[in-house]
């Protein structure tokens, strides 16, 4: 059953109900049996990935953790191989 937003239609108070789709409930305030469904909009999808400022730091930190293993490598390539 959906969770459904309603309204009286005679004291105006709003209120959500789970309801099956061949009935309207009543008004919790007054019980008056004359409510009518609020449009109810759905949310948005949720932006996936990070925000610019966000993104950014992530690039730099990528960039830093490669220059130290590149360095890394570098390093003990110098060394030469171990006995």
């Amino acid at each position: 059953m959906p969770l459904l937003e309603f309204q009286c239609e005679k004291c105006a108070a709003a209120f959500e109900e789970l309801v099956s789709s061949e009935r309207l409930p009543e008004c919790p305030e007054c019980g008056a049996g004359e409510v009518r469904r609020l449009y109810s909009p759905i949310s948005p999808p949720r932006k996936v990935g990070l925000s610019r400022a966000a993104k950014k730091d992530s690039d730099l930190r990528r960039s830093e953790r490669e220059a130290a293993r590149r360095e890394r490598f570098s390093e003990s390539r110098k060394q030469g191989p171990r006995s």
